[in-house]
Order: structure tokens, then C-alpha cells, then sequence
């Protein structure tokens, strides 16, 4: 018998954090606590105004599982996870913070943790980037000066000003890698011109320049950009990353958009048989979303997962990050703990 417990959460960011299309300097999150054998796992899901996902619809969705869980033993995460995901098809983001918190309850009833499980290795993880939002150019440089010494900076785009003069001015203050991501900013005449002047400044790829519904811009930009392509909002499902080949050359699988961490696996399976590069990304979750990205670490290619480096106050503790640099917890399952400890009892959503 598993007991299904949630808590909403604010997370207040350092900064106003803007991409092409909004701005938040709070951000609303949902965590999932299940509990069995006196063991607690732990996942966590934002909430999106893109996506249309609240707070309230993501608990509503919830309930729909708790005769599931009651029934159920996370002990054999495949076959309940298989059967959640049946009852949440509508709801991938409340799916997501129930798969982690399963995973996680599952190592820690294990005793190993989750990356353990799958028999992956962390000695070759890729280094994650920091994300520096859309501002004022003198604000963007300022955070990049706050923040030095990461190996990679993710770069928000998609202004209504001059990007290029924005990187510009980022690579006077550092040599590292630059990642842009214009968060379907750009056309794609754009986004071709942009990619030849960023290759000189040393940006590695693009992410999502395009809408997602530009098909046929899509394969433009793939078959003339000077840089490599990342899907992001043009990858979302499982059944997305077959239509990713050709129109771009690699996808960035988020756990909340998938359906969490069993999604997620698949989703990396069939990028590499298509030869597509893989990373995961992180919508400014909290260290309980961050440590869940961390067991897919061995399997990727690229990651952005700072989110919990942006918020000013933490409601977890598990893997963190130094410089980029992914730092493991050695307890079990994702190695999550709430600060302020395990929830009580179902908490109401506020």
C-alpha cells in the first residue's frame, strides 16, 4: 500500500527570469510525497502556462491514482508506472512528479540509488549549463559576473532587439561554451543569418528558434544552419522524437513534459537509434526535479539542469550542482529529502 500525499510550493527566483514569451520571479510547484514501509519518495512538477498545467489540475489528476496506489507497491515500479501513466494521458506534467516520486520510493526501499538501479555509471557525466534570462543587456552581463566560473551558459533569446549584440557583449566576460535558446523567437531567415555570426562567437547549438508548428521552416533551418538544431518545444511526447528526424539534429527531453523518468527513457532510446544527440532539460524546479534529471546523466549528451541554482530558497536537499558539475548524494533512490521533513498527511494545495 503506497499513501499519496501533496504539497504546493512557491520557489522564489534570484532574478525575474524571461524568455521570448513571459517573465516569473515565483514559480509555482507541486510535490508529490508517496509513502510505504516508512520509506518517503519524492517528484515535483511546475506549473506552465504554455502547457495549461495548474496546480489545481495536476491535484485533481492525482486523485484520480489513489486507488492505484493503495493497491500497489513500489516495489514494482514497471508494472504501476504502466498503469499510472493509462489513468494520467492527459496530465504528463502530474504523471511526472508521481513516476519520480515511485522511482525514488523504489530506491530507497531498494537501499541503492536510482542510477545504481539501472546499472549506469556516473564517472562520465556531461557538465550542465547556467541559464542567463532575457534583460537588459548590462542586467544579463551582470548575471553572468554573479555567476562565474561554469564551463557553459545558456543564453535566452528571441528579443525584439539585436541577439547578436547581446552575445556580444556576454563573450567579453568569459570564454566558455555558449548555448542559445530562443524559445521559438526567431523566423527562420533569422535563425539561419544568426547561426553563422553565433558559430563565431562560440556558441555550441540552438535550441527551439523556430514555432514548433514551422515544419517546413524547421527543415530549412536543418539543412542550412551553420550550427546543430535542439528541439524543445517541438519535442514533448514519445511521439515526437520520430518526427524530430531530419528537422533537427538532436531533442531536449523534459521530464515534466514526458510523463517523467520512464517516458524520458524511451525517449532517449529512439533518439539514438535515429542518431539524434540527447539532452534533458529542467523548467526551474527545485532540487526534488533536479535530482530526478541527475540519474539520466550517464545517458546524455548535453543537460540543463540549474534550475535549483536559480531559486533563492531550496525546499530539498540531493544532487546539486558545483560549476556545472553534477554532485550525487550517496542516500538512496533520487537521494531527496524535503528540508523541512516528510509531509504529515494529504496537504491542501495553496
Amino acid at each position: 500500500m503506497i499513501e499519496l500525499s501533496c504539497q504546493s510550493f512557491d520557489l522564489p527566483l534570484k532574478h525575474e527570469f524571461t524568455i521570448a514569451r513571459s517573465s516569473t520571479s515565483v514559480q509555482p510547484t507541486l510535490v508529490v510525497q508517496l509513502g510505504e514501509e516508512g520509506a518517503y519518495g519524492y517528484g515535483e512538477a511546475t506549473t506552465n502556462d504554455y502547457y495549461g498545467v495548474t496546480l489545481e489540475n495536476m491535484t485533481e489528476a492525482l486523485d484520480r491514482v489513489r486507488p492505484l496506489l493503495a493497491d500497489s507497491t513500489a516495489r514494482d515500479p514497471e508494472s504501476l508506472l504502466a498503469e499510472a501513466a493509462a489513468r494520467l494521458a492527459d496530465m504528463p506534467f502530474a504523471l511526472c512528479a508521481l513516476d519520480c516520486a515511485v522511482h525514488d520510493l523504489w530506491g530507497k526501499l531498494a537501499g541503492e540509488p536510482l542510477h545504481r538501479l539501472w546499472g549506469l555509471s556516473t564517472e562520465d557525466a556531461p557538465l550542465s549549463d547556467f541559464t542567463i534570462g532575457i534583460d537588459k543587456v548590462s542586467v544579463m552581463v551582470d548575471k553572468i559576473r554573479e555567476a562565474p566560473g561554469w564551463p557553459i551558459y545558456k543564453i535566452k533569446l528571441g528579443t525584439p532587439h539585436d541577439d547578436l549584440a547581446i552575445i556580444r557583449a556576454l563573450r567579453e566576460e568569459t570564454d566558455a561554451v555558449f548555448r542559445v535558446d530562443a524559445n521559438c523567437g526567431w523566423t527562420v531567415s533569422q535563425a539561419i543569418e544568426l547561426s553563422h555570426a553565433l558559430r563565431d562567437h562560440g556558441v555550441e547549438f540552438i535550441e527551439q528558434p523556430l514555432p514548433a508548428d514551422d515544419v517546413d521552416g524547421a527543415a530549412r533551418l536543418f539543412a542550412e544552419s551553420a550550427l546543430p538544431v535542439i528541439a524543445d518545444e517541438s519535442c514533448v511526447v514519445e511521439s515526437d522524437v520520430e518526427r524530430c528526424e531530419g528537422l533537427f539534429h538532436g531533442v531536449n527531453i523534459k521530464l515534466v513534459k514526458c510523463g517523467g523518468l520512464a517516458p524520458a527513457r524511451r525517449m532517449i532510446t529512439t533518439a539514438r537509434r535515429l542518431g539524434l544527440s540527447v539532452m534533458a532539460g529542467c523548467m526551474t524546479e527545485s532540487t526534488v526535479g533536479i535530482s530526478a534529471i541527475a540519474q539520466l546523466l550517464p545517458l546524455l549528451d548535453h543537460v540543463d539542469m540549474d534550475g535549483a541554482e536559480l531559486i533563492s530558497k531550496d525546499i530539498a536537499t540531493g544532487a546539486r550542482l558545483d560549476k556545472g558539475r553534477c554532485v550525487f548524494p550517496t542516500s538512496p533512490g533520487l537521494g531527496v529529502a524535503l528540508i523541512d521533513g516528510p509531509l504529515t498527511a494529504q496537504e491542501p494545495v495553496s
